[in-house]
């Protein structure tokens, strides 16, 4: 299967995002089949760049984004936003 996903990059404590296509059985800083875009939140504005384009072909080709890149997807304009919201990530506790 494959994923797009972020791939940290950066110092300590000032991280920088890329947002790149790979296979989800590689690393998570493994090698990647195209780079799509860029993230930074921690400057002011935060920077987003997103080659529209790619990502489009990417999602047409059937490549599924994680939840964040989703959202960041969303605001650079190249996915539409959906309707229907994903379930939470958290885990309910069982009652003993």
């Amino acid at each position: 299967m494959v994923k797009m996903r972020l791939v940290r990059m950066g110092d300590k404590k000032s991280p920088v995002y890329r947002i790149v296509v790979v296979d989800a059985r590689k690393a998570a800083t493994g090698e990647y089949i195209e780079k799509v875009g860029f993230y930074d939140p921690k400057s002011n504005p935060v920077t987003l760049e997103v080659n529209v384009e790619k990502a489009q072909e990417w999602l047409a080709k059937g490549v599924q984004p994680t939840e964040t890149v989703k959202n960041l997807l969303v605001k650079a304009g190249a996915l539409e936003k959906s309707e229907k919201l994903s379930p939470a990530k958290t885990k309910t506790k069982k009652k003993k």
